[in-house]
């Protein structure tokens, strides 16, 4: 377990308990002095195509001792939703408007308001490390654009952990040549996250945000991370998800009378899989990932704490949606692939068995086997609307605002809820226009109550519609489409949470009119005054 980047050699055994009491630790600090209303701070943060099960306060194996305990001092969800993709989904997160309008030709919607714009007629300062994948300068829509007063980090979405396509500060493109030998993005978010932190005027309400490209394709990690993996995954991906879904239910991840969805027809047994050391490898880097970005939220919590208002800090910590299946091809080409690494030696790219995964050299992804593992207990994929591509973690860290210590909450809730939720803890007022043109209406629903364990009016309907999904939920009903089948599905989500058992035709009615909700939805959306990326008849992206 390693608390910060000069603390995590392999050989370290360090007790829970110790661990815990170094990093969170109260370190006395006078607070800040004259700050409006004494407005908490605000941190979020973000991971990349990681899968419901993966963080060890969701049932996982994987060493995540700083998130778990975040999620020990706060508030667990276990029904939240982010959308099916990276992209859609930050932009519902920064705008509270559903994705089909507020992410439109390749960028954030000029009339959705994001949320360091709200929060910056409150006085924050508005800060934002790591990956954006909501458009650059070219179309106004870098993060500088769009509200935050300083950026570091990547414009486009995936990319070369150790020579990053589109780094960027601000609006200055950074040379991959120019970076240091032992450059590594993770830490580099990290780090220019801490420093933010520590150069922030006290006098202040802070915002930041933090979005990591960690656990995103390509597979790459420092040596030493993966080395502390080093032969934790021989037992296997069916022994694997098995042992998940015990502890899930363990801690109430799940209840106990949730059903484990049957092993992806794609993935075969693991006595049956070939290259197993090659397949071992593969998650033993994706670990290592994980493990590597949990050690910088800590070095963040640590700034935070010297920053003397961590008492008054609501820390969300979200990610963008399910584990990802896909199989990288070696013939696969992008802008994100550099053809030579940093000292001149030719790429090979491709999930190639017996090419050993985790150098800079290499550009490969954990594939179906493990991807169905870390979506435990959930059906599918990242890009589908089945709860393993959409269902998410939620953890809300605030000890001046959040009751709960260690509890976990039931409520259906989606990444649109998230800027309400700040609009309302801090009382920003959000303009009534954008972009010169009357503000598009907020489509998510604060969550504050809820940090106090109170009820909330919550949605009617959550809605779901991008690449190879399409979902609406109501209550405990839940209509579903993968595109390539066309049919949909319905469940009863109390009683099938893992989609099971279709009850469309049991249903008709049910689904009847669900499918009306979604489609009067989905011409709404196109009924905006632009194009709309998906919607028949428009020429969005």
């Amino acid at each position: 377990m390693w608390p910060d980047k000069n603390h995590r050699s392999p050989g370290n055994k360090m007790p829970r308990t110790s661990l815990f009491t170094l990093l969170f630790a109260a370190i006395t600090l006078p607070p800040a002095a004259g700050r409006a209303a004494d407005l908490p701070d605000i941190v979020l943060v973000m991971t990349d195509d990681m899968g419901y099960s993966d963080l060890g306060c969701y049932g996982g194996e994987i060493e995540t001792p700083n998130i778990d305990q975040l999620a020990a001092g706060g508030l667990r969800f276990t029904n939240f939703y982010s959308e099916n993709m990276c992209w859609v989904s930050r932009a519902a997160m920064l705008t509270g408007v559903w994705h089909l309008t507020s992410f439109n030709r390749g960028g954030l919607h000029p009339r959705c308001v994001s949320i360091p714009e709200a929060l910056r007629g409150s006085g924050y300062s508005t800060l934002m490390s790591g990956k954006w994948h909501l458009g650059g300068p070219e179309r106004k829509s870098s993060p500088t654009d769009r509200g935050f007063d300083s950026f570091y980090g990547i414009i486009d979405g995936a990319s070369s952990f150790f020579a990053p396509a589109t780094l960027m500060r601000d609006k200055k493109p950074l040379r991959v040549r120019d970076l240091p030998a032992d450059y590594y993005i993770t830490d580099a978010i990290s780090d220019n996250a801490v420093q933010y932190i520590d150069k922030a005027d006290r006098k202040k309400p802070l915002l930041l945000y933090v979005a990591y490209t960690a656990a995103h394709w390509p597979l790459h990690a420092l040596p030493r991370d993966i080395e502390h993996y080093k032969g934790r995954y021989s037992m296997g991906w069916d022994k694997l998800r098995e042992k998940r879904y015990r502890r899930m239910k363990e801690l109430g991840i799940i209840s106990a009378d949730t059903p484990l969805s049957p092993r992806h027809p794609n993935v075969p047994p693991w006595e049956e899989a070939q290259h197993k050391d090659w397949q071992e490898r593969r998650m033993e880097v994706y670990a290592a990932q994980v493990t590597s970005m949990d050690a910088g939220i800590g070095r963040i919590v640590k700034a935070l704490q010297r920053r003397g208002n961590f008492d008054n800090t609501l820390f969300l910590y979200m990610t963008d949606n399910g584990g990802c299946h896909v199989e990288y091809g070696k013939n696969r080409k992008g802008s994100y692939l550099p053809e030579k690494t940093r000292d001149g030696r030719k790429m090979k790219p491709g999930n190639i068995p017996g090419l050993m995964p985790g150098p800079e050299i290499t550009y490969q992804s954990y594939g179906y086997g493990w991807a169905n593992v870390s979506n435990t207990p959930y059906r599918l994929f990242k890009q589908f609307d089945h709860e393993g591509g959409i269902r998410t973690p939620l953890i809300a860290h605030w000890p001046r605002g959040i009751a709960s210590r260690g509890g976990l909450s039931t409520e259906v809730a989606h990444l649109v809820d998230i800027l309400p939720t700040l609009v309302e803890i801090t009382g920003a007022r959000v303009p009534e226009d954008s972009g010169g043109a009357k503000r598009i209406a907020i489509n998510g629903h604060s969550l504050a109550g809820v940090f106090q364990g109170k009820e909330r009016q919550g949605h009617s309907s959550i809605f779901f519609s991008h690449n190879k999904g399409r979902a609406i939920r109501e209550g405990k009903w839940k209509l579903v489409q993968d595109r390539k089948k066309k049919q949909w599905e319905l469940y009863d989500l109390s009683k099938d949470p893992t989609e099971l058992r279709n009850l469309s035709q049991k249903e008709p009615e049910i689904a009847a009119g669900l499918k009306a909700r979604w489609t009067a939805w989905f011409k709404q959306q196109a009924s905006q005054d632009s194009p709309v990326p998906g919607v028949p008849g428009n020429k969005g992206n």
